[in-house]
């Protein structure tokens, strides 16, 4: 069972529940070790004393913050544990909002949060279940191994889950960031037609099963064929660039292919097996061992796609759609300052334009 990395409290008005945060997802990276070319020994990091070159033990390591060359204020973790907020031991709900509201860009990473016994799995429950019918986020902060927290905690079926958030000055402006985004005028006619249909015809419904991390696969196929002294088929080359004159034809071969051939598969499904591997005239890899060591988000119901004849929809009709459907709308109809519109300006941009258009037909 899995352990808690992080207990306290949820608080949310007047009303706290104990939890235990624990990691929602796990790593299956294939981890190397570092060895010295040539020999199977181990490379280990080392803290030393850059001055004198000397190993230090981990418990005379402290915190130093420079105030001038050569100039440190030495800070305790005590001492930091007593400046957080709620001594670190709260998880305090200030504000609640629409999931769909919150840009994916903002998200971090993800934990379940559970109660801390069963007398406290009513209130928790509470919170849940009122979480999951308004369809609201609880946005909190919380202090975990001397670092503070945005987060927005919301429901799931029968669990709460805590997404740890980017602050907003850590999340960069693409318009300033980037070398190059295209016009508002690009996206339009022809090309956008059969840019949407070619999404319809791979438009699948989400099951996370499906897919798989193929490339670690690759990696252990790699390293069991090394030992037994054989190599691995290199990959295909990545594809090279559409050009513009042809991206009419690309898009109608792709449609054609959707359409009519099996799709490419990502998922967990059996796989029509392919001889991965050649002989090799090579001897076995070396596979020496070295001597004994010494003992030292948001699940969120999201709106179907809009359709044109839905352009001078009202409010109502608006609200409906993501903010990613409001901006591809306010694109088309060259919404100034879109950019940097949130979700309801958006609304209330395109609502005008609307407006504007059912007047001028008058």
């Amino acid at each position: 069972m899995a352990r808690a990395i992080w207990t306290g409290v949820v608080s949310f008005g007047l009303v706290s529940v104990p939890v235990g945060l624990y990691s929602a997802t796990e790593d299956h990276t294939v981890h190397f070790h570092q060895l010295q070319r040539g020999t199977a020994d181990r490379i280990r990091n080392r803290r030393v004393n850059e001055r004198t070159g000397d190993e230090v033990d981990a418990g005379d390591i402290v915190k130093g913050y420079e105030v001038g060359e050569g100039e440190y204020v030495i800070v305790e973790p005590e001492e930091l544990d007593e400046i957080a907020p709620g001594r670190s031991q709260t998880i305090d709900i200030t504000d609640f909002v629409d999931l769909e509201e919150i840009e994916p860009v903002y998200f971090d990473r993800t934990y379940y949060l559970a109660p801390r016994g069963k007398e406290y799995t009513k209130v928790y429950e509470l919170l849940r279940a009122a979480l999951a019918q308004s369809n609201r986020v609880g946005v909190a902060t919380f202090v975990m191994r001397g670092k503070q927290y945005l987060t927005a905690l919301r429901a799931e079926d029968k669990v709460l889950v805590l997404q740890t958030l980017h602050w907003a000055d850590e999340v960069r402006d693409p318009g300033k960031e980037l070398p190059e985004l295209p016009s508002g005028r690009a996206g339009k006619g022809k090309e956008l037609d059969m840019a949407l249909q070619l999404i319809d015809s791979l438009a699948r419904s989400w099951d996370p099963s499906r897919y798989r991390d193929t490339y670690r696969e690759k990696v252990e196929e790699l390293v069991k064929a090394k030992a037994e002294g054989q190599e691995v088929a290199a990959a295909d080359e990545a594809p090279t660039a559409t050009n513009v004159v042809d991206l009419m034809e690309a898009l109608r071969g792709s449609i054609d292919r959707a359409r009519s051939g099996p799709r490419k598969s990502t998922g967990s499904e059996p796989q029509p097996s392919e001889p991965a591997r050649k002989k090799a005239g090579k001897p076995a890899a070396r596979t020496a061992k070295r001597p004994a060591a010494r003992k030292a988000a948001p699940k969120a119901s999201r709106p179907s796609a809009d359709s044109r004849d839905q352009r001078g929809a009202g409010k109502r009709e608006l609200r409906q759609l993501s903010k990613a459907q409001l901006y591809r709308r306010a694109t088309e109809h060259d919404v100034t300052g879109r950019s940097k519109m949130s979700r309801e300006e958006l609304v209330d941009a395109l609502a005008r334009a609307g407006r504007r258009r059912k007047n001028s037909a008058a």
